[in-house]
């Protein structure tokens, strides 16, 4: 067969896994960013949005559309809502200090995975996609919706920036991140700042968990993966680097699924790992973070 078919099924899929993993790795990037603070319990936070959109789905009543579109709505602002209280109870009586709340969010991993493992339960379980439509491409039929994931994800992503670069609240967040105290002085109050960004970013992995879950199945392990990947994206970009981590996004994601269409997927990561150790050898502030003064 030829050569061109597997090579557009592996961009299409790749893209796929670019969109979903660059709104997971913002999230995580956004909060190192602002609050200095390693999320361990990230990849909870985006097992927490696909349980939740199965739950949502199971819910309403109706085509599946009106569940999923309820799902993407309610999943992130529940997520968020989850992420602020434990910003509020545990990352805010530490002081937000950065090795002790690494070792709170690796707590904060487990008390998310054992409450979903006894609300939910340890199977895996699909969820409806809100339609089948499938698109013509060159060769072969190509998944709608898959395509509407793409779309979504870079609506989204466009949302955050105007976000952060053209409204108060993104004035207050980047002042936030530059001097904390003169933000203090100047009557910004941190720690709201800091609840609603650790809010903004476990709500980003929520929506790309009900985004995907389509796709795959939630599970309450299912975790595990976007943290490794969100955190290779992070370091790969720049710490702290939200353009980095889109970029990072789209060269890991491509690599993935070009590798993994003609290679297998176990090289794909394996190789993804090589490049991050490589970029912490040559480059250790990462493809766009700024170098330690």
């Amino acid at each position: 067969m030829d050569f061109g078919p597997f090579l557009l099924l592996a961009l299409m899929e790749g893209l796929v896994t670019s969109a979903v993993l660059a709104l997971t790795a913002l999230g995580l990037a956004l909060v190192f960013g602002v609050m200095r603070v390693v999320n361990v319990a990230h990849g909870e936070f985006f097992m927490l949005g696909a349980v939740a959109a199965w739950f949502v789905t199971t819910w309403i009543p109706g085509p599946p559309a009106a569940g999923f579109i309820a799902a993407l709505v309610l999943c992130p602002l529940l997520v968020g809502a989850v992420a602020a209280l434990a910003d509020t109870l545990v990352l805010k009586r530490l002081g937000y200090d950065p090795d002790a709340t690494i070792v709170a969010t690796i707590g904060l991993l487990y008390v998310l995975q054992q409450a979903a493992l006894s609300l939910y339960g340890p199977e895996a379980r699909p969820v409806e996609a809100p339609f089948t439509l499938r698109v013509q491409l060159p060769w072969f039929g190509y998944s709608g919706y898959k395509l509407a994931v793409i779309a979504a994800a870079a609506v989204v992503l466009a949302g955050v920036w105007l976000l952060l670069a053209r409204t108060r609240i993104g004035l207050v967040m980047r002042a936030t991140q530059i001097d904390r105290e003169m933000a203090r002085a100047f009557g910004i109050n941190v720690e709201r700042v800091y609840a609603g960004v650790f809010a903004l970013g476990a709500g980003l992995a929520a929506v790309a968990a009900v985004l995907i879950v389509p796709i795959q199945q939630a599970h309450y392990l299912m975790g595990q993966d976007p943290l490794l990947l969100s955190f290779m994206v992070v370091i790969v970009g720049g710490l702290g680097s939200l353009r980095g981590a889109l970029v990072a996004a789209l060269l890991i994601g491509l690599s993935d699924g070009v590798i993994s269409v003609f290679f297998s997927p176990t090289l794909a990561k394996i190789l993804a790992t090589l490049f991050v150790a490589l970029v912490l050898v040559f480059r250790p502030q990462g493809l766009m973070g700024r170098r330690a003064a």
